[in-house]
């Protein structure tokens, strides 16, 4: 037997499947593709995550569009976020090229230009369906790891929300969340310690402060109202393909704060929301996080705990979670130990530390007779990657250096008029779009503490007009007083006895 047919049969038997499955490509051997060697993906192992990984250039992109157009067209919903704004153009089919005729020659699969139901959705100002939640969604111990507050000031946001449940005060954006801060210390400050115990001044200036950094990241258009459901991340298309769902972040790249405060509300919603499916036969939604890294930079220990937790939790609703970055290392370690299938693009080898991640990233791979790993790592070309997949038994299949089919969608983006028909297309964007200001925690106290003003300021005049009152009665008393001792005076003057005696005086001295 030839090299190359063992070869074949070894990547055959590797990547068989009973069930349904997504086709990558074919596998590369001696620097030649095998034909009708396929690299093949079970649907029923999709919910266990996985990595896709390569220097810029590579060919990442067009991996994650031809993971998405796969899913959609077998009825699975996916969910990509778009940092660098080029995956619009899923929703047109390929122009097609001579070139791709000849990589799916190669690969023994026939080419096919499609476009695929797209959902445009936006967490900021831009075009597309708007991305929501409130403050009291968020609860009071993942705002509190957002927000990387001490315990004792996390125990102040517990309290705080506490006492907005206990007096039906919504939080639903971050002006209540604040206005309730400042209350608990002023004009709130007895009724609060009263009930809840002391309130430090410090602590709740220092979550303000932290409140405000969130803001200036754009929080302030997240938090509020119309809250997205998660549910409308699964839906599927009057043709049984699952909707492409899209996030445009090109603005959000300096953001971090803002983008690990949505991704993280967004995975503990479905976490909550989502039904309990262990392993089915097929994942119900696949997340794709293009540019990973953003959601762990600037991640406090107890916000990366947290990632963590949902990521090993999350496959059990059924949920698949794919990280999209140029270096393996850029996810933590806790949760690459979770991932399943890891697509490997090309890395650059320019200094001693690159040379060291290409060292590491062999070893998390399956060892091969067939390949060098660490070799193999700087030779691929655009469009070939490295791929370790899991069976529909949960074991690693073998290594395979594959290459990868083109997209059926277009790649490239869609122009403004394609884009803005698009959007007029949308069946969410008249639900979400509507802006929401209902009375809040914000009105309700300002509300009550221009009643306790009223109420005081009635209280001080009332004193006012009773210390006038009291002033006017003194006043009448000491003129009763007076006026009785004149007519004393006045009666004894008059009286016969004093002028007879007046006049008796009178009559002596004139003798």
């Amino acid at each position: 037997m030839s090299d190359n047919q063992a070869f074949l049969e070894h990547i055959n038997e590797g990547y068989k499947t009973k069930g349904d499955f997504l086709t990558m490509g074919a596998a590369m051997y001696n620097g030649e593709t095998v034909t009708d060697a396929h690299v093949k993906i079970p649907l029923k192992t999709l919910n266990r995550h996985g990595l896709i990984a390569g220097a810029t250039g590579t060919g990442k992109t067009k991996t994650l569009q031809v993971l998405a157009e796969n899913l959609s067209e077998q009825g699975i919903p996916v969910l990509l976020m778009d940092i660098k704004g080029d995956l619009s153009g899923i929703a047109a089919a390929s122009s097609g090229h001579p070139k791709i005729d000849e990589r799916h020659e190669k690969i023994g699969i026939p080419f096919e230009a499609k476009d695929f139901p797209v959902e445009i959705l936006s967490l900021s100002d831009q075009d597309g369906v708007r991305l929501r939640a409130t403050v009291s969604e968020f609860g009071p111990v993942l705002l509190s790891r957002i927000l990387d507050v001490t315990t004792t000031q996390a125990g102040i946001i517990s309290v705080i929300f506490k006492y907005c449940d206990d007096n039906k005060l919504p939080l639903l954006d971050l002006k209540d969340l604040k206005k309730v801060l400042q209350f608990s210390t002023q004009e709130g400050k007895k009724e609060l310690e009263k009930d809840y115990g002391r309130i430090s001044t410090a602590s709740t200036g220092s979550i303000l402060r932290k409140i405000v950094e969130l803001e200036q990241q754009g929080a302030d258009l997240f938090f509020g109202e119309k809250s997205f459901e998660v549910q409308d991340l699964c839906r599927i298309d009057e043709n049984g393909r699952g909707i492409i769902n899209i996030i445009r972040l090109t603005d959000i790249q300096d953001k971090p704060k803002l983008f690990s405060t949505f991704m993280l509300s967004l995975l503990a919603e479905i976490y909550g929301t989502f039904p309990e499916q262990g392993d089915s036969g097929r994942p119900e939604l696949v997340i794709f996080l293009d540019e990973a890294h953003l959601i762990f930079k600037e991640a406090s220990n107890a916000l990366m705990g947290q990632i963590e937790s949902i990521v090993k939790l999350i496959r059990s609703k059924g949920v698949g979670l794919y990280f999209v970055t140029q270096n393996p290392t850029d996810v933590p370690d806790g949760v690459l130990s979770q991932l399943g299938l890891k697509v490997q693009h090309a890395l650059r080898a320019f200094t001693a530390k690159d040379r060291k991640a290409i060292k590491l990233t062999a070893e998390n791979y399956p060892i091969s007779e067939y390949y060098d790993t660490k070799e193999i790592l700087t030779s691929l070309g655009i469009g070939e990657a490295l791929v370790s997949a899991l069976d529909e038994k949960g074991r690693p299949t073998p290594l395979a250096a594959t290459m990868l089919r083109a997209p059926m969608s277009r790649m490239d983006i869609l122009s403004d008029g394609e884009l803005k028909t698009l959007l007029k297309k949308s069946k969410l964007i008249p639900k979400y779009n509507e802006e929401i200001d209902r009375e809040s925690a914000y009105e309700l106290l300002n509300e009550k503490i221009e009643k306790a003003e009223a109420k005081e300021a009635k209280a001080a005049a009332k004193k006012e007009r009773e210390k006038l009152n009291k002033s006017s009665s003194s006043s009448r008393s000491r003129n009763r007083r007076t006026s009785a001792t004149e007519k004393a005076v006045i009666k004894v003057l008059t009286s016969a006895t004093f002028i007879r005696g007046a006049l008796g005086v009178l009559n002596k001295l004139l003798k």
